[in-house]
């Protein structure tokens, strides 16, 4: 099962959430791995809108670029929000998990407690193709003397949405039976479509 901080993500120092990611704690886990990089990879394509936005040969594209950095903070913070999503629906499931499979309690709360440790992690792989999309676009509205950035952004997208199907696909067994296709599917779809843009956006970056 995929797993985060049980304090919140975004407060954290890098030294110390790299500290507490190394112990032998339930949390972070891989859930906080995914959600790091994922707005790791947002930043990084933020910082080179930042330095295209003001850029006098790009002034054509100054309001794409105004637009894409807001959508980029908002990835960014996404991101971390869902990694205390992900960590607070762990510890939920992970309660039922110990009872026995008969309990009152684990029988009511079972189907939500599955919902609630899989969307947040299916949440993060559609955000990390949607991340791809947009740095997609920016290969030809941003500051050329930023392309490696541009290609590290992508690479560290496509790192996210792969981290976040691990963590997706992990808790598929625990749906109904007449689900459990259908997810993998669509985890198969999207991871898909995070090669083939991370690939164009790679090669556009060259």
């Amino acid at each position: 099962m995929s797993s985060a901080p049980t304090t919140n993500l975004a407060s954290q120092t890098v030294g110390g959430f790299l500290e507490s990611l190394d112990a032998k704690v339930p949390t972070p886990g891989g859930g906080a791995a995914a959600a790091i990089t994922g707005a790791t990879a947002a930043a990084t394509a933020g910082m080179v809108v930042s330095y295209s936005i003001n850029k006098k040969s790009l002034s054509e594209h100054a309001q794409f670029n105004t637009d894409a950095q807001k959508q980029l903070h908002r990835a960014r913070a996404m991101f971390l929000m869902l990694a205390d999503e992900d960590a607070a629906g762990y510890g939920v499931l992970n309660a039922l998990w110990k009872l026995d499979k008969d309990d009152p309690t684990r029988v009511a709360g079972w189907a939500d407690a599955v919902s609630g440790a899989i969307n947040p992690p299916r949440a993060m792989l559609a955000l990390s193709v949607d991340l791809l999309r947009l740095c997609e676009s920016l290969i030809t509205t941003t500051n050329r003397q930023l392309k490696s950035d541009l290609g590290v952004a992508a690479v560290l997208g496509n790192a996210g949405a792969k981290a976040a199907a691990w963590n997706v696909r992990i808790n598929i067994p625990l749906l109904p039976e007449n689900e459990r296709a259908k997810a993998n599917e669509t985890v198969d779809a999207m991871l898909a479509s995070a090669d083939q843009l991370c690939a164009a956006i790679e090669a556009g970056c060259a």
